[in-house]
């Protein structure tokens, strides 16, 4: 089993971006010294919903705070960077971390983002495939590589740096279509929170019925959100006070660059899902929970939303209590 953090550096009502970027870094910090394996950041641009326009850059200083934990972006949006000049961070970073360093991707979504950084729908649309495998070609470990494609040209260049061994890659998966990209490159799918255990065994069957080699040895990973209270009551009701006041605003960040209608969430109604579907309540609660999830699925890597209460001190108790009193459980169930 690997359990780890998962942090979006949420704006909370009545803070500025600099607090909220201080208690990520302080829940990473937390979570280490919580016994988790790992901590995973993830990147918006333009929205109160996560105030990190950079997860690799965040990361590199989250592996120099720390010692033990892996650090990985969850995710680095693909459609808005040159895939080399991403995979040289991610090089970078593996090698002065000492291999600690993961690197997930995403294709992202039809946002503002595409025409602020001049990338386009195209590279959305059709270009995360390409660029997806010029991230992977750059860091296979060869000396020089060029490229000729329908989205990057260039002549042959020195590949710099070259890490002793290259960062693992994770896709973010949410269709059919990236689930047999991923599939068909071998990678591991990163499964979000949107959907529930069933949902998430469809998808690793589909993943599976592509016929690439190894793909039984792949190790997926599960995200979820969790809060930890002294009866599920209780921690219900505090996701419920708490939650749709920062995800609200948040969520209104998500706007086309064309102008297509995009649906709307309920914050309400979408937090009740949220608790319905994963890891709410006493610490048996949370761990019988990610236990039926390993059950469901067979995912052995879980990723935890710890922050969504609404404050630091919140995201901070549950994280130790994640860490003092779920993990163990969890990691004894799935022996």
């Amino acid at each position: 089993m690997r359990l780890g953090i998962f942090l979006i550096a949420a704006r909370y009502p009545g803070q500025d971006d600099a607090a909220a970027l201080s208690r990520t870094v302080d829940a990473a910090v937390a979570a280490e010294r919580a016994g988790f394996d790992d901590v995973w950041l993830a990147e918006h641009h333009f929205m109160s919903y996560g105030v990190v326009p950079s997860a690799t850059a965040l990361a590199g200083h989250l592996l120099g705070r720390t010692r033990r934990i892996d650090v990985g972006t969850a995710v680095s949006v693909l459609s808005n960077r040159h895939p080399v000049a991403l995979a040289e961070e991610a090089a970078l970073l593996s090698t002065v971390s000492g291999g600690r360093f993961r690197l997930g991707v995403g294709r992202g979504g039809p946002w503002q983002d595409l025409e602020v950084f001049g990338t386009g729908l195209p590279r959305y649309e059709s270009g995360f495939g390409e660029s997806l495998d010029l991230l992977l070609a750059w860091l296979d470990g060869r000396e020089r590589l060029g490229w000729d494609g329908d989205h990057f040209r260039f002549r042959e260049v020195p590949v710099v740096p070259r890490a002793p061994a290259p960062p693992p890659v994770a896709v973010a998966c949410t269709s059919p279509a990236t689930e047999r990209l991923a599939a068909e490159r071998g990678l591991p799918m990163l499964l979000g929170m949107h959907v529930g255990d069933e949902e998430k065994a469809a998808a690793i069957a589909r993943y599976g019925r592509t016929e690439t080699p190894r793909l039984s040895h792949i190790s997926h990973i599960s995200t979820h959100l969790a809060q930890v209270g002294d009866s599920r009551k209780e921690a219900v009701a505090t996701l419920m006070r708490e939650m749709p006041r920062w995800l609200g605003p948040g969520l209104d960040g998500y706007v086309p660059v064309d102008g297509r209608p995009r649906e709307r969430r309920d914050p309400v109604e979408y937090t009740r899902r949220m608790c319905e579907l994963h890891p709410v309540g006493s610490p048996d609660d949370c761990a019988e929970s990610l236990l039926r999830t390993v059950e469901a699925t067979g995912v052995r890597h879980l990723i935890l939303l710890a922050e969504a209460a609404g404050s630091r001190a919140a995201t901070l108790e549950n994280i130790e209590r994640l860490g003092a009193e779920v993990v163990p459980k969890v990691r004894a169930g799935a022996a």
